[in-house]
This record gives structure tokens, C-alpha cells and sequence, in this order.
């Protein structure tokens, strides 16, 4: 077995693991990543993943890979920067091992980021909601539960991994109503629940039955739904809304568009971006005003207050003495 098999096993138990303490989810982000690569790797040069060594990923090998990503894969350019996120943290721990590999380590680590594009966010209006809302057949037990999570999501605005990991016990309908989760970074927040949301909640939790630690959301057999079983139910009710609602056809819809619906619902309403980062429980405030650039509403008051073009300039007299004493006042 060559230094790369146990270095990149001690990177996983050692570093992220025991130093770290990463998240379930950024081990399984970075073991995806690690096994494309040795896969990609593997394919190109004809050698068993357990017999490729440092030497082999070395920066062309690399950038190979990042373009295979999004030529071959489909992947988004922000798909390539995390994976590469995930290359060069390995890398910056084998340069600690192994100092022999530190000049095509070095070259590994010295491969930038790409540039992305800043789109504007897609969110669905109040009347594209309540059309997705209505698009779950509440004649069947799933289209009750995808009505309830949907509903779920576009007002707390939950990650589709905090969608996930809900349990029972989770949720709050009584005094004081809010659903409790363990969001990204480990920050464990409380979102408070408006009273539409906890009467449909109430009712999918007295059809449930469940105990208080079984998953909220659930497959027929019981299991906790999985990302891309929601994303799937997602799809399936978008393309049925879309029949009475032509405007979704233009938006592609994934749960985070639902997230990004429940932001700019509290934007629209007035809130704080201060409070909305809060309520998304944003680490930066900078991720949050995404949201002020996709808002029409601000710049058009913003417009609004601006001189028009035409005006006339000059210093502001009143027209009469006596109405000069009253402005005055």
C-alpha cells in the first residue's frame, strides 16, 4: 500500500474526526469528493485507488479533475470550488507528513478558486406558493406529509438538511409554538411557528402517531426521508402547480428556493436584514444581503426619492409670507 491510502484514512479519523470534530455532513462532502477523484484518478492512469500515491495527484492531475467536474458531471462552478476546498485541506495535512511531495503539494495547493457569477436569488411569490401548497393531493397520506413539510419550509425557511433531521420531538404546537434544529456550523436554533403552520402540523402529527425521536418526515415504511427524496417530491408538485401556474416554469425549484421564499416573505414584511440572518441563522450578515439586492421594492424607494432630471434647480422659496411662517414652524 503506498503513503496515500493511510494518510488520507488518518486524514478522515485524525484530523476531521478527532481535532475537528466535523460535521456528519462535511465528512460525507469530503469522502464524495476524495472518491471521485481516486476514481477519475484510477480511470486515467490504469492503477488501483489503494495503490495511487501523492505523487500521482499532482496539480495538472488535479485540474484535470475540476474540468471533468463541470464538462463531464454537469457540475456548477460552485460544486468545483467545494470540492477543491476539500483537496486542499487534505493536501495542507499531508504537507505536515510528508515534506518529501512539498513542491508538487505546494503547486496543488496554489490552484485558485474559480470566479462565479452573482445571480439574484429565486424565490416564488405568495400566489406560486400557495399553488405548490395546493398541488399536494391531501386525499393521500404523502401528499398530507410533502403539504406539511412544504408549509414547513417556506416559513421558517429550514436547509433541506435541517428538513431531514427533524424528529417529533422537534416541533412545538402548543404555547409558545416553534420547531427546534441542529443547523450547519452546529448552531442549534429555535424558529417560532405562525398559527396556519401549527394547524397543519398538528394535524400531520395526530396522523403520524410516532414517538417523540422517530423522524418527522418519513417514507412509508417508516425511514427518515432522504435530500433527494424531498427534492424528488419537490419536482413531482412543482410540475403539477405549473398547470395552473405558468410563471413556476420559468424558476427552477429546489428546496432552498423554498428558503430563499421564506427570506424575502420577511424582507417584503418589513424585518430587519439583521433579523432575517437571525432567523436563517447566518454566520455572516454579508450571506443574508443577497436578499436586499433581489428586493424591487427598496430600490424603487430608492428612485423615488431622487430629483428628477428635468427639475428645475434652485433654492426652495415659498410662495407667500405667511406661508413661510407656517412651514417654518
Amino acid at each position: 500500500m503506498s503513503a496515500l491510502a493511510p494518510s488520507l484514512e488518518a486524514f478522515f479519523t485524525d484530523r476531521l474526526i478527532s481535532q475537528k470534530a466535523a460535521s456528519p455532513n462535511t465528512i460525507a462532502a469530503y469522502a464524495l469528493t476524495f472518491r471521485l477523484l481516486l476514481q477519475f484518478t484510477s480511470t486515467r492512469s490504469g492503477t488501483p485507488p489503494s495503490r495511487l500515491d501523492i505523487a500521482d495527484l499532482d496539480a495538472p492531475l488535479v485540474a484535470a479533475f475540476l474540468e471533468h467536474l463541470e464538462s463531464e458531471r454537469g457540475n456548477t462552478v460552485a460544486t468545483r470550488n467545494l470540492r477543491l476546498a476539500a483537496i486542499h485541506s487534505l493536501f495542507s495535512y499531508l504537507a505536515l507528513r510528508h515534506p518529501e511531495h512539498a513542491d508538487s503539494i505546494r503547486r496543488v495547493l496554489s490552484i485558485p478558486n474559480k470566479r462565479t457569477e452573482v445571480n439574484l436569488v429565486t424565490y416564488l411569490t405568495d400566489h406560486e406558493a400557495t399553488e405548490l401548497l395546493t398541488a399536494c393531493d391531501q386525499s393521500r397520506r404523502t401528499g398530507r406529509r410533502d403539504h406539511a413539510m412544504f408549509a414547513l419550509t417556506i416559513q421558517t425557511g429550514l436547509r433541506i438538511s435541517e428538513l431531514v433531521g427533524l424528529n417529533c420531538e422537534d416541533v412545538t404546537v402548543g404555547r409558545g409554538a416553534n420547531v427546534h434544529t441542529l443547523g450547519k456550523g452546529r448552531k442549534e436554533r429555535r424558529t417560532p411557528l405562525v398559527p396556519e403552520t401549527v394547524k397543519i402540523l398538528q394535524a400531520y402529527l395526530d396522523e403520524r402517531a410516532a414517538a417523540p425521536h422517530e423522524p418527522l418526515f418519513a417514507t412509508s415504511t417508516g425511514k427518515r426521508l432522504s435530500r433527494d427524496a424531498i427534492e424528488h417530491r419537490l419536482a413531482h408538485h412543482v410540475a403539477l402547480a405549473e398547470t395552473t401556474c405558468p410563471s413556476l416554469k420559468a424558476k427552477r425549484v429546489t428546496t432552498h428556493t423554498l428558503r430563499h421564499t421564506a427570506a424575502m416573505r420577511l424582507l417584503l414584511a418589513g424585518n430587519d436584514i439583521t433579523v432575517i440572518a437571525l432567523w436563517l441563522g447566518h454566520e455572516q450578515l454579508a450571506t443574508t444581503n443577497i436578499y436586499l439586492h433581489a428586493d424591487m421594492s427598496h430600490k424603487q424607494q430608492a428612485i423615488d426619492r431622487v430629483t428628477p432630471l428635468a427639475a428645475k434647480s434652485g433654492r426652495y422659496r415659498p410662495p407667500d409670507s405667511l406661508i413661510g411662517f407656517l412651514e417654518a414652524l
